[in-house]
């Protein structure tokens, strides 16, 4: 008997990293976690481009697919190419099948300009239909005045901002500074640092808190709900809701499987629409979390939306060739490492 469950949400994902696997070492060891933004993640997303960012989020939307994901909740950043940038994942997304909630995080890391250039995308993205939130890089590297205004184009526009929040102990005042700003509809990530109570929802990524050595989130102990996140280590959220029970117990031996798996579960609340398809899996009891748990290597076989359409049949994409999609994308990653 094939066991199936709705399609499940990546609720924080960074689509621009799909191609980052495989990248040259930095130019210098980083040793702390702003050094791992500044000698890694900042160096790439100033290298993306048009192309670069098209062929990685065709690639992460159908490795996503492939794994039972049917939304994706992104937070992008491409600093050298701005206006447009959200429209390109929205449309590669939607040529996989998969839906897509938009966001461009703001940041004055290359000055006051800048961060205008980016609020007016997420505006213009916005107001043009595209589904989103407003994005914020993290509250360390935008002004008192930036976040003011992102707060209010978010309420303007009638939707939350999705923020990285605490993920490392340079960005341990965000909280302070947010508090008043924040409300329900906030996507709250990380949150690692974050010593008071904030309105919003919380992301939580282990596999990436845990990669770069910033500690344990303990999101049980929050009041806030709580929705699993990749931070863009892919989008596999069975393998990630396993990860977050080990933590999970890790923290606290008394905790269930079926704590992980309501975060799991909450993932819907960003992309409701991913309830109603129906994912099959390899494994007969991937629909158990004290199943799951303890069960690598479960994938998706079969993935059909609720109008019926067939997005997933024997583990592949039926909307594009994912072979293709994988030469590109390595093709693509290649130019994008020559400018590192």
């Amino acid at each position: 008997m094939t066991a199936t469950t709705p399609g499940f949400v990546c609720a924080h994902h960074h689509l621009y990293s799909a191609l980052a696997r495989g990248m040259p070492a930095p130019p210098k060891q980083p040793h702390n976690f702003l050094e791992i933004l500044e000698q890694i993640w900042w160096r790439l997303d100033l290298a993306l481009d048009a192309d670069t960012i098209h062929w990685s989020a065709m690639l992460g939307a159908a490795e996503a697919l492939m794994s039972g994901t049917t939304g994706i909740v992104d937070h992008h950043e491409s600093p050298s190419f701005i206006e447009g940038s959200l429209d390109i994942i929205a449309d590669a997304c939607a040529a996989v099948g998969v839906r897509v909630n938009c966001s461009y995080g703001i940041t004055e890391r290359h000055g006051r300009d800048a961060g205008d250039r980016v609020l007016r995308e997420n505006e213009r993205f916005l107001r043009a239909g595209g589904r989103g939130m407003v994005g914020v890089h993290a509250a360390f590297t935008c002004s008192d005045d930036l976040l003011e205004r992102a707060a209010d184009l978010a309420r303007r526009m009638g939707t939350g901002v999705h923020i990285h929040v605490g993920e490392g102990p340079d960005d341990r005042e965000a909280a302070g500074r947010i508090e008043s700003l924040a409300t329900d509809d906030w996507l709250l990530v990380h949150c690692v640092f974050l010593d008071r109570e904030v309105r919003g929802t919380i992301a939580h990524n282990p596999r990436s808190n845990m990669n770069n050595s910033v500690g344990y989130a303990a999101p049980s102990t929050r009041s806030n709900t709580i929705v699993l996140g990749t931070d863009g280590i892919g989008a596999d959220m069975l393998e990630e809701m396993r990860l977050a029970y080990v933590a999970l117990r890790a923290h606290d031996v008394t905790e269930s499987p079926e704590t992980a798996w309501s975060w799991l579960e909450n993932g819907w609340k960003f992309i409701p629409e991913s309830r109603t398809d129906v994912v099959e899996w390899t494994y007969d009891h991937a629909d158990s979390p004290w199943h799951v748990a303890f069960t690598p290597g479960i994938r998706a076989k079969n993935v059909t939306t609720s109008t019926g359409e067939k997005l997933l049949v024997d583990g592949r994409p039926t909307r594009i060739d994912i072979d293709e999609v994988r030469a590109k994308a390595a093709e693509s990653a290649n130019r994008l490492f020559s400018k590192l």
